[in-house]
C-alpha cells in the first residue's frame, strides 16, 4: 500500500523545501506533511535554446501557460529527482503513457476529478493503473503521491509541465499542435521549423486531433496561442457579418 510517508525518496521532499519535522524513509530525511508548497516556485529564469540564446519566455511563464501552480510545483519537485536519478526520458515517458489513458478514458478522468473518492483509495487505483501501464516505479510513486495528497486533479497539468521542462532541458521548446486531422509527416516538419524560426530555437510538439475545428490547426506554445483553425475564421466572419 501506498502512502505519502514511505513511497518516494528524499530527494522528492528536498526538491519541494520541506522543513524537517518528522521522520522519512531509510536515509531518514524529514518532511512536513501534507505537502508545505506555500515557499516552493518553479524557476523563473530565461527560457533558453538549443545554443544557450535567450527566448524570450522564461521557464516558469510557458509552465503557467500549460499548467496551474500547484501542477508547477509537483512537475518541478519530480523533474529534479528525475534530473538526481538520471531519469528524466523515462519519466516522460510515464507520464506521456498516464496521460493518454486518461485521455481515452472517462472513467479514469472522472476518477482525477472526483471529491468523493478519498484520497489513499484514488492513491492506490491510479498506482494500479500505472502499473498495468508498465509505469516505472518512479513514475508510480509520483502519480500516487501527488493522488495521496489530495490533487489527483492536477495530474494531466503536472504531465504538461514536466513535458516542458524535459523539453527545456534537451534545449528545446515544446509546443501542443491540435489540427482538425492528422498531420502529415511532412506537414509537421514545416511546421515545426516555421516555429522554431518564430520562437527562437528548437521546437518539440505534441500533436492532438480535434475534429470540431473542421480546418487548420492551433498552437499552443506556453501562454502564447497561434490559432488559424478554420472554425475560428468562421467564428471571426459570422461577428464580422452581424456587425455589418
Amino acid at each position: 500500500m501506498m502512502t505519502a510517508g514511505n513511497s518516494l525518496p528524499g530527494a522528492f521532499y528536498r526538491a519541494l523545501h520541506f522543513q524537517p519535522t518528522d521522520r522519512f524513509g531509510q536515509g531518514g530525511v524529514r518532511r512536513r506533511a501534507l505537502f508545505g508548497f506555500a515557499s516552493f516556485r518553479p524557476p523563473d529564469g530565461p527560457a533558453l535554446g538549443p545554443k544557450g540564446e535567450t527566448t524570450g519566455l522564461t521557464v516558469a511563464a510557458e509552465i503557467v501557460g500549460v499548467a496551474s501552480e500547484a501542477a508547477g510545483r509537483y512537475a518541478q519537485a519530480a523533474f529534479e529527482l528525475a534530473l538526481e536519478a538520471n531519469a528524466v526520458e523515462a519519466l516522460e515517458r510515464d507520464f506521456t503513457a498516464f496521460a493518454a489513458m486518461v485521455g481515452e478514458s472517462a472513467d479514469l478522468r472522472a476518477a482525477l476529478q472526483s471529491p468523493l473518492i478519498e484520497p489513499g483509495e484514488n492513491s492506490r487505483a491510479l498506482v494500479a493503473v500505472a502499473r498495468k501501464l508498465g509505469l516505472s516505479e518512479l513514475g508510480c510513486n509520483v502519480i500516487g503521491l501527488v493522488a495521496q495528497n489530495g490533487r489527483a486533479g492536477v495530474l494531466p497539468g503536472v504531465f504538461k509541465a514536466f513535458a516542458v521542462l524535459a523539453a527545456r532541458h534537451r534545449g528545446a521548446r515544446q509546443v501542443e499542435i491540435t489540427s482538425a486531422t492528422p498531420l502529415e509527416p511532412a506537414q509537421l516538419d514545416d511546421l515545426l521549423k516555421v516555429l522554431a524560426k518564430a520562437l527562437g530555437g528548437k521546437v518539440e510538439a505534441v500533436t492532438h486531433v480535434d475534429p470540431s475545428l473542421l480546418g487548420g490547426f492551433i498552437v499552443q506554445a506556453g501562454s502564447r496561442q497561434f490559432d488559424s483553425s478554420l472554425k475560428t475564421k468562421l467564428e471571426a466572419l459570422k461577428l464580422t457579418l452581424k456587425g455589418a
